[in-house]
């Protein structure tokens, strides 16, 4: 457990608790913490509450349902629930869908994180003493708002934002206000870029859970391109456990990247999850999963290679991953294998499968 000291137990407000990584967040703080969390979340077609299906009898978890772009809602969710962390993870988040529909990213990650940095900003300003002190606005990030990298070197607190697609310049937006909500009106506000996350509980639309799901139901295993573009993994119980530690013991005004220090091509990717289930199942008629993989047209503007250096989060707070990405690949392949009815009530419904981002391929 994650020791209160002589503390009373902090308060979490966290925005996009139904998704994937916020999920993720709240089942940690509900099992290491005494901390309450209130989940606030617009659930939208990512988010699900079957995701904290585990946490929501505990009398220190609560949702609400609302949009951070509401700004008199966030308000009275703040005054009524009084947060000494608020930890923004809502957002629209990923790339194809940005490049079909740039709007509702703007919309979200832009308009929505404006409108919460405002009411999050008269919150803090009407807070005093110890209360005042201890709050901290944690702003969520990502590595791609950096843009490409070349074959060596990796990003770190220092890198010149360079986004190459609508969804990470509407992240590299977002990350500026928040800034200047830190230099102009003194808002304690850190902000974190973390590397590609996979896991339990991610929407079967991330390359991961899409290629489980395909190979299992013996369907091609799309590659974009040649299949060389590089990325960081990052175990998404590794990335919470940085985020509360990044949320308590971060410096505001700082900034902090999150890394697995795990890359692998994604066609890499997709050959590891295939030996895993080749393992797995044994008797799978699609054995082996690999005769599936299919390349396809690549995404407009894929970034070649992404990797991020943790080396400030290590060093100043002491976080390391507990996962390396094959230890965290099969137990997340083993997650999916035994929790059919999560993964099949969404591929029957919300998203089968179909590829995204169209309209420039």
């Amino acid at each position: 457990m994650i020791p209160s000291g002589s503390e009373k137990p902090r308060r979490v407000l966290v925005t996009g608790g139904a998704g994937f990584i916020g999920s993720a967040v709240i089942r940690l703080i509900i099992a290491e913490t005494d901390w309450h969390v209130l989940n606030v979340d617009k659930l939208t077609y990512a988010g699900s509450l079957d995701t904290l299906s585990g946490v929501q009898a505990d009398p220190r978890y609560s949702f609400v349902r609302a949009d951070i772009g509401d700004g008199p809602a966030i308000a009275r969710l703040l005054k009524r629930f009084a947060p000494d962390i608020v930890l923004n993870l809502a957002a629209e988040s990923h790339v194809d869908r940005s490049i079909d529909g740039p709007a509702a990213f703007v919309e979200t990650n832009v308009l929505g994180t404006f409108t919460l940095l405002e009411a999050v900003r008269a919150y803090w300003d009407g807070l005093s003493g110890t209360a005042r002190d201890r709050f901290r606005f944690h702003h969520v990030s990502t590595d791609e708002v950096f843009g490409s990298l070349g074959p060596d070197g990796h990003f770190d607190e220092s890198s010149p934002y360079r986004p190459n697609s609508p969804y990470s310049a509407s992240k590299a937006a977002s990350d500026h206000f928040v800034r200047a909500w830190h230099r102009t009106y003194g808002l304690p506000a850190i902000i974190s870029h973390c590397s590609n996350n996979y896991g339990p509980f991610q929407f079967p639309e991330k390359l991961i859970p899409l290629t489980i799901l395909n190979a299992l139901e013996g369907k091609p295993l799309p590659v974009y391109g040649t299949g060389l573009n590089v990325r960081d993994w990052l175990f998404v119980d590794d990335h919470a456990r940085a985020l509360l530690r990044i949320a308590t013991a971060g410096t505001p005004g700082e900034t902090y990247g999150i890394g697995g220090a795990a890359e692998r091509t994604n066609l890499e990717v997709v050959k590891e999850v295939c030996a895993i289930l080749d393992d797995l199942l044994p008797s799978s008629p699609h054995r082996p999963h690999a005769r599936l993989i299919t390349f396809v047209a690549d995404r407009p503007g894929h970034d070649a290679r992404y990797a991020i250096d943790s080396a400030k989060l290590r060093g100043s707070l002491g976080w390391q991953p507990r996962e390396d990405f094959y230890s965290g690949l099969a137990k997340t392949v083993r997650w999916y294998l035994a929790n059919r009815a999560w993964w099949q009530d969404i591929r029957t419904g919300r998203y089968g499968g179909e590829r995204l981002g169209l309209a420039a391929s």
